[in-house]
């Protein structure tokens, strides 16, 4: 491995960065975006039954915001649930789009590392070039000169790829995942809306 890292060159620490970064936010946004840990399916049912038995209660509320993503969403619309059903409907949207900002964090730069991590192996592959054409002397060529020189383009252009590809492929699949919870917690909260108000059946 060290082998490698020193036919690429030092442009070659910049991807090696790159990747440890976004295999960390990987690893970290694999481990939150799940479903039972964002939106847990058991939720509603047990809120709309402690409700029935013993109406909104600061335990209950407080338990609500700490459990999860849609319990923080179903604790602000609880906490209006004397209001109307739109104020109700008002106080959830506000806790949606900032769990929905919460859902989007660390995104934004996983998809920057999937950018720029080509233009960084061509950044590398651009040195390596220069390395090669200052080889040139009017007493020939230096092979070992080159040989770094063509190391240092290759190496770089393949890390490049190596770690643009993963990143772009997972933070695309976040993506998606962050769209289909975020679709799930705002169905469930208009559920509990309306049951809470009497306008559904459970």
């Amino acid at each position: 491995m060290f082998a490698i890292v020193e036919a690429a060159g030092w442009p070659i620490w910049l991807l090696i960065i790159t990747s440890i970064i976004a295999v960390a936010l990987i690893a970290e946004r694999l481990t939150f975006l799940r479903n039972k840990t964002v939106a847990p399916a058991d939720l509603l049912p047990q809120v709309i039954k402690e409700l029935e038995q013993n109406g909104v209660t600061e335990t209950m509320l407080t338990r609500l915001s700490t459990h999860s993503p849609l319990g923080r969403i179903f604790a602000a619309g609880l906490k209006n649930l004397k209001s109307s059903p739109e104020v109700m409907k008002e106080a959830i949207e506000e806790a949606g789009r900032a769990t929905t900002h919460e859902l989007e964090r660390f995104l934004t730069t996983l998809g920057t590392i999937a950018s720029i991590s080509p233009l960084l192996g061509l950044f590398g592959t651009v040195i390596g070039m220069i390395e090669i054409f200052g080889a040139q002397s009017a007493a020939g060529n230096t092979p070992s000169v080159l040989a770094h020189g063509i190391s240092v383009a290759l190496y770089n252009t393949a890390l490049g790829l190596i770690v643009a590809i993963p990143s772009m492929i997972f933070y695309r699949h976040f993506r998606s995942k962050v769209d289909s919870l975020t679709v799930e917690m705002e169905q469930q909260a208009i559920k509990l809306v309306e049951i809470a108000h009497g306008e559904r059946q459970k």
